[in-house]
């Protein structure tokens, strides 16, 4: 916050979210409890705000989540003495979404109760979306009475215009529309595509590991494209896109994958695409190849909630049904990992998690093709069952599918593949 934002209208504020804890929830429940010594909360769960703050981000965002049965809307202990005591934030706690409303069932129906709770437990500014009549009604009164000091409110409002000045928004108050001209320009585009290969992990590279698959071949006479997420920019963007959850089809500028594996073959190269396979589409083609593109539907928050992580549409069924009869890469797109029963990956010759890629598929074509190699690694354990969750690196029983930090290469440093 405090680094250089001299050019003021080409910067942005950066909030750092969300505080903390969220990601260790009991069962993985979107708004659930982090059940954790404060040792363990600090040394894992903490790890990450560190980094942030050393960086100068400006706002903190408090978590849905509660840690130990206590809502970190309303934990003092974490918001104060912990974030802006011993870790010395000088920005913004802010609220999440109505995330104040919720320290009450049902929800806001002691909004008093979650005014004070929250901001005397060190929240500097509340998101209000719809009844901010209601927010100003409640609190004034709760300030007059001494319920919530004024030095409390002095010390938020000191916070938020301690952010405001330095972001120079007194002397620039409205962002440069002109730079709207820029966004999703080709450079733009190309970090995005470089970020997609990067993140890619090659889980297998051929039945047998002396005989690798990839990379394909751009030459190839006729390709077989499947799968329900082949051709499809909402699918490959998932949740957070345009709208709250996601929508499937062609929400936004970019392209699929199937569009960037035409991208990449030859000229005399065939592509068929068949979102959902049939005996016919077997029947009068030979195939060199087949690329099988499946995954979740698009979520966020607790419409991902679920304990089913088998792959959607009858995902396994279309990757035998392709497998049994073509030489079969299966790109997943998730973002988590999903069940790949043995049968499945038995079945295939490669297998790549592309996780969420965005609107840039190009950047699969570009890796499966062999123009540049693999780099991702499994940036958590892959499970065999879901009854292994959680799956935890050091735990004595850990058997994982694929472990932690996993993540193959097509070429090793002697030029073979590894």
């Amino acid at each position: 916050m405090f680094d250089d934002f001299t050019d003021y209208r080409r910067n942005v504020l950066a909030c750092a979210k969300h505080f903390v804890g969220d990601g260790g929830t009991d069962g993985g429940l979107n708004e659930g409890d982090t059940i954790c010594s404060f040792e363990d909360l600090e040394t894992v769960h903490m790890k990450p705000y560190l980094n942030c703050l050393a960086q100068g981000v400006s706002l903190v965002m408090a978590s849905y989540s509660s840690w130990n049965g206590r809502k970190l809307h309303s934990d003092r202990f974490l918001i104060t003495e912990v974030l802006k005591g011993k870790l010395g934030f000088k920005g913004v706690v802010i609220s999440d979404w109505e995330g104040i409303d919720r320290l009450c069932q049902p929800h806001a129906s002691d909004y008093r109760y979650c005014l004070s709770a929250s901001i005397n437990a060190g929240i500097d500014m509340i998101m209000v979306p719809f009844r901010y009549e209601k927010f100003l009604e409640d609190l004034l009164p709760l300030i007059e009475s001494g319920e919530i000091p004024v030095s409390r409110i002095d010390d938020a409002v000191e916070r938020i215009l301690r952010v405001k000045f330095v972001a120079g928004l007194f002397e620039h108050p409205f962002s440069d529309r002109s730079l709207m001209e820029i966004v999703g320009c080709k450079e733009h585009r190309e970090l995005a595509r470089e970020a997609v290969r990067k993140s890619l992990v090659l889980l297998k590279n051929g039945k047998d590991s002396r005989r690798p698959f990839l990379p394909l071949d751009k030459n190839a006479r006729r390709v077989l494209v499947v799968g329900t997420h082949a051709d499809d920019i909402g699918y490959q963007c998932g949740g957070w896109t345009i709208v709250w959850h996601g929508s499937k089809g062609k929400i936004t500028v970019g392209t699929t994958i199937l569009e960037g594996i035409r991208a990449a073959v030859g000229k005399n190269t065939e592509v068929i695409y068949e979102e959902f396979p049939s005996a016919a589409t077997f029947a009068d083609h030979e195939y060199s190849f087949a690329v099988v593109v499946v995954g979740e539907v698009t979520y966020a928050e607790f419409l991902g909630d679920r304990r089913d992580l088998s792959i959607p549409f009858d995902g396994s069924h279309t990757i035998l049904s392709v497998a049994s009869r073509v030489p079969t890469l299966v790109i997943t797109i998730s973002g988590r990992p999903l069940i790949l029963e043995a049968e499945v990956l038995e079945s295939i010759d490669a297998l790549v998690a592309a996780w969420l890629p965005g609107s840039e598929g190009g950047g699969i074509a570009d890796v499966v093709f062999g123009d540049y190699d693999f780099e991702g690694v499994l940036p958590f354990s892959w499970f065999r069952r879901i009854d292994q969750l959680p799956m935890n690196a050091n735990n004595q029983l850990y058997d994982p599918l694929f472990p932690l930090g996993f993540g193959l290469r097509m070429k090793s440093e002697h030029g073979d593949a590894e």
